[in-house]
């Protein structure tokens, strides 16, 4: 699995002019599904998302999370972050889940992320979205399941 993971103020997802998902302060996860990615590596990413200290302490150091501030977590599922550039310049999608497994460890990723007490708005898996981003910092954290990066 892939995530980028932004700070926010604010975020919101909308679906066909209606708003589907909105958080105040909290973490805004963009989520790619990789070929061959089972539970563990749902459990990775809630555990170490939940877990990431990049919210301001009182002396102003990135040392408290999601948890400590009472943030929230809006997550989209985005096929597009295994897209390969590596040869061309279009895009290949290879290494992304068929849409029936990616759907299914989204939707478990975002079950672990509520059974940590955080609570999680969402996009629609498939749908065209528009999303609205207010990073905060900015500051936008790369994940990957596989640790290559």
């Amino acid at each position: 699995m892939r995530a980028v993971v932004q700070r926010v103020i604010e975020a919101d997802v909308t679906v066909e002019e209606r708003i589907t998902g909105s958080i105040g302060k909290g973490l805004m996860v963009l989520l790619g599904v990789e070929d061959g990615d089972d539970e563990a590596d749902a459990i990775y990413m809630a555990d170490k998302i939940t877990g990431l200290r990049i919210f301001e302490d009182e002396q102003g150091k990135m040392n408290l999370s999601i948890k400590d501030v009472g943030g929230k977590i809006l997550a989209v599922s985005q096929f597009t972050l295994l897209g390969d550039v590596r040869k061309g310049k279009r895009p290949s999608f290879t290494k992304a889940a068929r849409p029936d497994e990616a759907n299914k460890l989204y939707r478990r990723f975002i079950s672990l992320v509520n059974e940590r007490n955080i609570e999680t708005q969402e996009g629609i898996f498939q749908a065209e979205m528009l999303v609205k981003i207010y990073n905060d910092g900015p500051v936008t954290i790369l994940l990957d399941s596989n640790k290559l990066f």
